[in-house]
């Protein structure tokens, strides 16, 4: 009983199905007692049982956003560190987490190792109150951004997203074969 209370333990919330069962089965395997939800509403039903000691979500859910999620968790689990995992890593949205509350955040695909090195340092350039020495996005890297965006946006259907983005679908698929900036 006495190891149990010196278990941490951990709250992964994630849409991704295959995601949050492979990070918890490999947090869990480190020593960490897990508990899981799909969406962020489910996690914050869960929160009002269970104050876990680490949190992970999700930046972009159904429903709840992961920055819904982070001022609901500040409130109901004030002592809870929050690491936000997001497939669009960009400086804005890193910013906009770390002021929601998060003290971290990590790029999708990751894996458990990422996430709990996440946990034990923050990002040099956002612990700076200084917000002029974070450098803005550069404009491939904005580009890329808003395509990867409004792809999602479209569930990946290509000839809807070029519509939306009014460029042609040939156009769009040979910067989609280009590696992100």
């Amino acid at each position: 009983m006495v190891e149990d209370a010196l278990t941490e333990s951990f709250l992964i919330v994630d849409d991704d199905e295959i995601l949050r069962i492979h990070l918890s089965r490999a947090i869990t395997s480190r020593g960490y007692s897990v508990v899981s939800a799909e969406s962020g509403d489910e996690a914050v039903r869960l929160l009002h049982d269970f104050q876990p000691d680490k949190a992970v979500c999700d930046l972009k859910m159904p429903g709840m956003t992961g920055l819904e999620f982070l001022k609901q968790i500040r409130v109901l689990s004030p002592n809870t560190q929050v690491v936000v995992l997001t497939g669009f890593g960009s400086i804005s949205n890193a910013v906009s987490a770390i002021h929601a509350g998060a003290i971290n955040y990590v790029t999708k695909p990751a894996d458990a190792t990422e996430v709990l090195a996440a946990f034990e340092s923050t990002p040099p350039s956002l612990t700076a109150d200084d917000h002029s020495a974070i450098q803005p996005p550069s404009l491939a890297e904005a580009e890329w951004n808003h395509i990867q965006r409004i792809l999602d946006e479209c569930s990946g259907n290509i000839t809807r997203a070029a519509a939306l983005l009014d460029i042609p679908r040939r156009t769009l698929q040979r910067k989609l074969k280009k590696r992100a900036p």
